[in-house]
C-alpha cells in the first residue's frame, strides 16, 4: 500500500500556502475554488510512486493533531527546512530525533494546527 494524494485541512488557505512555500521552498500555486471548497496543489505527485499533496478550505474539514500522521520528505537534511516552521507560523512539537540508520523525524504543527513530521537520512 502506499499513499497517492494527502489533503491538509485548513481554515485560512492564503496563511497555510505561505507556510508550506516558506517551510518546503515552494514556488506560489494557483487556487482553485468551486461552490464547496478553495484548494491549492502543492505537489502533483506526478514522480514515480509519488503523492500529490493539497491544501483543502471546506466547511467541516478541520485542521487536527489527533488523527493520522503523515511524514513529509524534508530533502537530505530536515533540518533546513525545520528551522524555517516557527518564523513560517508553525510550532515545532519534537525537534529532530534520529531513528538510527533509517533516520531521523521532527514533529511540527503547521500554522493551521496540522500535525506533521519532517523526515529526513540525515
Amino acid at each position: 500500500m502506499r499513499a497517492i494524494w494527502v489533503e491538509f485541512p485548513v481554515n485560512d488557505l492564503e496563511r497555510a500556502m505561505k507556510f508550506y512555500q516558506v517551510v518546503f521552498d515552494l514556488q506560489p500555486t494557483e487556487i482553485m475554488t468551486d461552490d464547496v471548497r478553495r484548494t491549492t496543489v502543492l505537489v502533483s505527485g506526478t514522480g514515480e510512486g509519488a503523492a500529490g499533496v493539497s491544501l483543502n478550505q471546506t466547511k467541516n474539514f478541520a485542521p487536527g493533531d489527533k488523527g493520522v500522521l503523515v511524514y513529509l520528505d524534508a530533502g537530505e537534511d530536515l533540518t533546513h527546512s525545520l528551522n524555517r516552521v516557527e518564523a513560517a507560523g508553525g510550532k515545532i512539537i519534537e525537534p529532530k530525533t534520529s531513528m538510527g540508520d533509517a533516520g531521523n523525524y521532527a514533529t511540527i504543527l503547521d500554522s493551521e494546527g496540522n500535525l506533521l513530521a519532517l523526515y529526513s537520512y540525515k
